[in-house]
């Protein structure tokens, strides 16, 4: 099992070791923090900070972090295609928190899905939804591009192509998750949407990619998440339409339901900002996912 990390400098490739099953011999899982040129900022739009309500977040401390973090688990293995999952933080987050408080690293690594797992820089612990150059035309397919390359450069993978995608995001992240799959430019690698109390708006962008591309998508919301009546309201509008989904609460639906259904709208009593780690819903998400499990 994988401890939480402690803050760490930037463009530091860790190893860091996990045990395999029956106490076998320990086996490196790699950790990069890393910045990337076409990481979500800093960005024009941003360049002069960003007021919400009466404060005012600053371009230097909060748009100016070009983070990256990328994690091949144990059971990673180099081969013609790599599978990604992206996750996207909220607001008032940071990449280092995320690993740390989410429990994402432990639940990518426990899944045993032979894929990499990047963490993008979004606002650094600032109240804003916006995915600077991810939500540029294009932006996600330059993104991918340069986290191929670097991970080529550090050995971690070799002439290989980008396979599937999920794209994964918790309460702000939906904004930049929408614009991907709007313009982002690599819409027919995304095989999967998650989203973790987060479906605030933009709807109609999300029906579009599941109705044209036949991914799975999940929709996890809360009571007093703010999700709620968005979720509500997409779910009678499929009914309308005469589109099946599967709804549930998330303790009441099982691997099986989650495996074999499109559309997944799961309700969860869990508080918003204990989704991800308090029941492993990451990693249970990554267990029915559409990924292949590694040796």
């Amino acid at each position: 099992m994988i401890k939480p990390l402690s803050p760490l400098p930037l463009s530091l490739c860790l190893l860091l070791l996990c045990y395999g099953a029956a106490g076998g011999p320990p086996t490196p899982a790699t950790l990069i923090l890393t910045n990337f040129a076409s990481a979500p900022f800093p960005h024009p739009e941003r360049a002069q900070g960003h007021h919400y309500h009466d404060e005012f977040y600053s371009a230097a401390e909060h748009y100016n972090d070009s983070t990256v973090a990328l994690f091949a688990p144990t059971n990673f293995h180099p081969s013609g295609r790599i599978d990604f999952v992206v996750h996207f933080h909220g607001w008032r987050n940071n990449v280092t928190n995320v690993l740390e408080k989410y429990c994402v690293l432990d639940q990518f690594s426990a899944s045993h899905r032979d894929a990499i797992l990047i963490v993008p820089q979004g606002p650094r612990d600032a109240p804003d939804s916006f995915g600077g150059r991810l939500e540029d035309t294009n932006g996600f397919a330059r993104f991918m591009d340069e986290a191929m390359r670097d991970l080529r450069d550090r050995g971690v993978i070799g002439d290989a192509k980008i396979g599937r995608i999920i794209l994964s995001g918790h309460s702000g992240g939906y904004e930049v998750i929408s614009a991907i799959l709007a313009r982002g430019g690599m819409t027919d690698r995304v095989q999967e949407v998650w989203l973790f109390d987060a479906l605030y708006a933009h709807a109609e962008r999300f029906v579009v990619w599941f109705d044209h591309h036949k991914g799975r998508f999940i929709d996890l919301y809360t009571e007093h998440g703010g999700t709620k009546d968005e979720t509500e309201n997409l779910m009678a509008a499929l009914r309308e339409n005469g589109v099946p989904f599967f709804a549930a609460t998330d303790t009441a639906a099982t691997d099986a339901d989650l495996r074999k259904r499109h559309l997944v709208f799961l309700f969860s009593e869990t508080p918003h900002d204990e989704l991800l780690q308090t029941r492993n819903l990451f990693q249970r998400f990554l267990d029915t996912s559409s990924l292949k499990a590694g040796k």
